[in-house]
């Protein structure tokens, strides 16, 4: 059903107020603060109507309204009014990243950091494996005549332990030389872009093809998505909030966010770059608490899918906050990254 225009600015109303409140909703309450031109009763008509449309619920038959799940939906996707930051926060995001912008793995860390400061919420990224970062230097070793070990320096780390077969007739010479022309195609690369090399290097890696592949499959590992890989800031901030009075909610919520493994399956569950996506209660999401919600973004610069990075906290979240947050980061990370 259509909502009208009226029931759709009441209903605005109602989660805006218990959002900033954490108190059920009264027709009185709504007609001193936004609705001094409507009747309390027509008010209290209207509210019983989006309740009998699932959008409200009313604990005890004396207090007020309080939005049920379907009501957030709506209110996000058409309700929700959008909000900026203030000079000060934008400021503060671009501060701290700027003192580590010629560190990106830094950066990337702080990431959800600013996240959960601004926003007053636990907040979790899970960094694509690359990240954009360069490869500067690639190392061969003879390890066994036929067996080499690779080292692969990049921006931000020194990636070891990769051991690639090579053919026992090859030379100390030829193994230089073919790690010459590795770092020759490589250099300045990222992950994916050396991956995408695969094609058409005959005649630049001329009897060497074998290894530039095995090296190309050492650098898809590194490409895989870890537990490691995850971030997290601010899991005692839950418990400002009222509805985590409950201890049982509590031990819920930790279960989901000190799980890296969980956390990781549902920021990388929709496998899309969604700039901003937001699951609201469960909403088929087993790993999410049913009061709970879960609002992240996917960042990018250069073209290079940074990681996604969110924010999880009460259904009674301030979406307009985060929402804003998130994408004031987003912009400011990829300017530092895009410029640096």
């Amino acid at each position: 059903m259509e909502l009208s225009e009226r029931k759709k600015k009441i209903l605005q109303f109602v989660v805006d107020d218990y959002i900033e409140t954490a108190v059920p909703v009264s027709s009185k309450s709504l007609t001193e603060r936004h609705l001094s031109n409507l009747s309390s009763a027509t008010i209290r008509n209207e509210l019983s109507a989006l309740e009998e449309l699932g959008f409200l619920t009313q604990l005890h038959t004396s207090s007020g309204r309080v939005p049920s799940a379907e009501a957030y939906k709506l209110y996000v996707s058409d309700l929700m009014v959008k909000d900026s930051l203030t000079e000060k926060e934008l400021e503060y995001i671009k501060k701290i990243f700027l003192e580590k912008a010629d560190n990106m793995e830094e950066v990337i860390k702080n990431t959800a950091k600013v996240i959960s400061e601004l926003t007053q919420y636990t907040s979790v990224g899970v960094i694509s494996p690359d990240a954009g970062e360069k490869i500067q230097t690639v190392k061969f070793f003879r390890f066994k005549p036929d067996t080499a070990l690779v080292l692969i320096v990049t921006e931000r780390r020194l990636l070891k332990d990769n051991y690639i077969t090579v053919p026992e007739t090859m030379t100390d010479e030829q193994l230089t030389e073919a790690e010459n022309l590795l770092n020759k195609m490589c250099n300045s690369k990222s992950f994916e872009e050396v991956c995408e090399l695969t094609e058409g290097i005959d005649d630049e890696f001329s009897g060497y093809k074998g290894i530039f592949l095995n090296v190309v499959e050492a650098l898809k590992v590194y490409m895989t998505v870890k537990e490691s890989d995850v971030i997290m800031e601010g899991e005692d901030k839950i418990l400002d909030h009222p509805e985590y009075a409950d201890i049982g909610k509590i031990k819920n919520f930790l279960s989901v966010v000190t799980s890296k493994d969980k956390m990781m399956s549902l920021l990388t569950a929709d496998g899309r770059d969604i700039k901003i996506n937001v699951k609201i209660g469960s909403e088929g999401y087993d790993e999410i608490p049913k009061e709970c919600s879960l609002v992240t973004a996917t960042y990018s610069a250069n073209g290079v899918k940074i990681g996604t990075y969110g924010v999880i906290g009460p259904i009674r979240m301030d979406y307009q906050k985060v929402v804003a947050v998130l994408e004031n980061v987003g912009k400011i990370l990829e300017s530092i990254l895009t410029n640096r």
